[in-house]
């Protein structure tokens, strides 16, 4: 381990420019010529679109063009693709609607593009806009996901009951088994909330096309850029050498920064028409109309339990709500990615899972942090929380009656999962421990005698992450010894040039101030995954350090010369002082600078370069246990947690400092929906009613006490730094931790659950409606 290396708490190397304000985001960019484009949305959540004149508006001062899906279409421009293909149930059909650029005949959400206004000045592109006349006529609209099936209004023609698809996973036949031997079935009815991602940095882009080269260059906030270029490429229908698509600072992405929107198309749409760049910004209040939300399903959930209490079987019956078309991983997110995880870290033997996905008249829904883990989590904590109360156990104990022990390892679940790795009954003990349940019994009494309910909730979770695309490194060595690190993936905040560096130095003994990294770049970066599903650093990290490796391999006949040794009596060793070349068996020893410098550059200047490439055999499962106590005042019905403990296994530690970052960051997202966040739609209009931060309540500073955050960490097995990824964690085990603690504040007004978000308006009628009940 060296002073810079893995496992140490290495401060950010992006705080400095950061931090001064040197940092360069996408509004930032400006270029000679740059015009402005802006989007005319719908008012209407359904209407069908009769006719759009544009003549008034593209005549006002300062209007370049003014496009609609008639230009589109005539260029050739198609849909917006969902690239996760589906196997659906037998006997059923599966209907992709893609998401169009521009409305076409109808428009089916609130906020749906209409035309692209591109001018001199926002301006007068917002006044080109006022000018555009729409003929519209309005139609019936749903926006509830559990009346989409049922409800008259459809939200596209030819998909009866607005089923996108219905699709399973599991062993039904085996589970049906086990819940008609059952001694006892729980059941539980989940909502799932819907969310906006609010980044800090709203989207933003700008187009510029290069006639002579005939290549358009997108600079965009993105979370890859090479996924975005391959899927303007195919929109466009062309190769993708043609598009050369840059990221710079991304102010956080959580999911919704992946996905091609239809305003990227229409400025490089636009750039190429009207021969100058074409930049676009979102308002705050756009975001919320047109990024993709997250979350939003409906689920039946049961468990059958014999008379023990042991867990015989979980069937979940789900409802997802893929919005009005199918944005582009949105197949996956309700489907694999939750139904895999139903497990947890439980020995359940037999699980069976339904999924049927809706369309209805609200904007697209998408990955969001944890992107159907998070989901997962939630349903089988409460299932199990609410399993224990009504069985007479103590719910830490049911937990452990049915862990699934180390011994175990590697664990297939009944869902296709193999858990190489964990000690879950570990993580519970050591967060119950280090939350002093103990104490609780005192602590509640305490709150009671000052007019607030305590509860004590518990989540142990586990997720898939890290797994998927391969990704490769490129280490490009200078004569100085400095390198320079290319790579695909692309940090939204998390500290990847940080966490490389650390790579870097670990494997070659160089000091953070000599390594720089090249990401977000399409060009530049010949290949990458970018980044979701807490893939940069276990997959991402890997590469890195096999590119390194690959730089001593190079580097070692340059160093023989030097020490007049042969190679194979060569040792690379690595120390706080640096590293370098040692002969086995003496003293000689040569510093990697050094070997650097003797090296013969090539026509760039370089005298190495390290290629390393990594694929991932399996996923890694991050776990872990949150515990929360939560007090709810009887008067108000105001909630405010008031302790936070979490064990977490994150395998090896690559940086302490940068992983608690993320995990508070995690746990503050989850406080945010289970206790705050809510996108809420008119049931008759399709109208957004949390369209602002008025309406839309973010998580505080204050929300949060402080985390008492902790670490068991078992090294991951397969992979080859021991890493288990740790981006999504906090935001998984969060949900069910609070709403269980919730369950148990309340419990002795015979609340059994509460939906998230339980706001003090909730959980105060929740209160005040048993009072009335037991006064009666």
């Amino acid at each position: 381990m060296t002073k810079f290396g893995i496992g140490q708490p290495v401060p950010r190397s992006e705080d400095t420019r950061l931090l001064r304000g040197a940092g360069r985001y996408t509004d930032d960019v400006r270029v000679p010529g740059q015009k402005v484009g802006y989007v005319l949305r719908s008012p209407h959540a359904h209407a069908a679109l009769l006719s759009i004149d544009t003549t008034d508006a593209a005549s006002m001062p300062g209007v370049r063009a003014i496009f609609t899906a008639a230009d589109l279409k005539q260029a050739g421009i198609k849909d917006i693709p969902c690239v996760v293909p589906l196997r659906v149930r037998a006997g059923t059909a599966l209907h992709m609607k893609h998401r169009p650029v521009l409305a076409d005949g109808f428009v089916r959400h609130v906020g749906e593009p209409v035309a692209f206004i591109v001018a001199d000045s926002l301006y007068e592109a917002m006044d080109a806009a006022d000018a555009v006349m729409v003929d519209y006529d309005m139609l019936d609209a749903v926006a509830d996901t559990a009346a989409a099936l049922s409800h008259p209004a459809q939200v596209h023609g030819d998909v009866p009951a607005n089923l996108a698809y219905d699709w399973e996973k599991g062993n039904r036949t085996a589970t049906e088994e086990v819940f008609a031997r059952a001694a006892r079935i729980i059941r539980l009815d989940l909502i799932n909330n819907r969310l906006s991602a609010n980044p800090l940095e709203g989207r933003a882009c700008l187009a510029e096309h290069d006639t002579g080269a005939d290549i358009t260059r997108l600079t965009v906030g993105s979370q890859g850029v090479h996924d975005m270029r391959d899927m303007l490429a195919d929109v466009f229908g062309e190769d993708a050498a043609r598009f050369h698509v840059l990221t710079h600072e991304v102010g956080g992405g959580f999911g919704m920064k992946l996905f091609c929107y239809p305003e990227y198309v229409l400025a490089c749409f636009a750039a190429r028409k009207v021969g100058a760049p074409v930049a676009w910004t979102s308002s705050r209040a756009e975001a919320f109309l047109s990024d993709d939300h997250g979350r939003d399903n409906v689920s039946v959930a049961e468990l059958a339990l014999d008379a023990d209490g042991r867990i015989l079987g979980l069937r979940a019956d789900i409802i997802a709500n893929m919005g009005a078309y199918l944005s582009n991983y949105a197949t996956y997110i309700q489907t694999d990615g939750q139904t895999k995880m139903l497990s947890g870290v439980y020995t359940i033997p037999a699980i069976y899972a339904r999924v049927r996905g809706v369309y209805t008249h609200t904007q697209p829904v998408d990955a969001y942090r944890g992107a159907g883990r998070p989901e997962a989590a939630y349903l089988v904590e409460r299932l199990i929380d609410k399993a224990a109360r009504e069985i007479g156990q103590d719910p830490a104990s049911f937990r452990r009656l049915n862990i699934i022990p180390p011994a175990a390892m590697p664990y297939r679940t009944p869902m296709g999962h193999v858990y190489d790795s964990g000690d879950f009954a570990g993580t519970l003990d050591a967060a119950l421990e280090r939350a002093d349940r103990a104490g609780f019994a005192a602590r509640r009494a305490k709150a009671r005698e000052q007019g607030r309910l305590l509860g004590l909730g518990i989540a142990t979770y586990i997720e898939a992450c890290s797994g998927g695309a391969p990704e490769a490194a490129e280490l490009l060595v200078k004569p100085d010894g400095s390198v320079l690190l290319l790579i695909g993936t692309q940090s939204n905040g998390q500290g990847h040039e940080t966490a490389y560096k650390q790579v870097i130095a670990e494997v070659l003994g160089i000091a953070p101030d000599a390594i720089a990294m090249v990401q977000g770049d399409s060009q530049r970066v010949k290949t990458g995954g970018g980044t979701g599903g807490s893939r940069s650093i276990p997959t991402g990290g890997a590469a890195v350090r096999d590119g390194a490796a690959d730089v001593i391999s190079q580097a070692r006949p340059v160093a023989a010369r030097l020490l007049e040794a042969d190679e194979d009596a060569l040792l690379f060793a690595v120390t706080d002082a640096g590293g370098g070349f040692a002969v086995t068996g003496s003293n000689r020893f040569v510093p990697f600078a050094e070997v650097a410098a003797a090296a013969t550059p090539d026509a760039d200047g370089h005298v190495f370069r390290g290629k390393g490439k990594y694929s991932p055999p399996s996923n890694t499962f991050p776990n872990g246990t949150h515990v929360v106590e939560i007090s709810v005042e009887i008067d108000t019905g105001v909630p405010r947690i008031e302790r936070y403990t979490v064990v977490d296994d994150f395998g090896t530690v690559l940086n302490p400092l940068l992983l608690e970052g993320q995990v508070h960051g995690g746990i503050a997202q989850g406080m945010g929906q289970a206790l705050l966040e809510l996108i809420r739609f008119d049931t008759d209009s399709g109208q957004l009613l949390t369209g602002s931060f008025m309406d839309y309540a973010m998580p505080r500073a204050d929300h949060l006490p402080m985390i008492d955050f902790s670490l068991l960490p078992v090294p991951c097995t397969t992979n080859p730094l021991g890493l288990k990824g740790a981006g999504e964690a906090g935001a998984i085990g969060a949900c069910p931790a609070i709403i269980n603690a919730l369950v148990d504040a309340l419990a002795d007004y015979g609340v059994t659950h509460v939906d998230m978000p339980a706001t003090a308006p909730v959980l105060w009628r929740l209160i005040h409606s048993a009072k009335a009940a037991n006064a009666a």
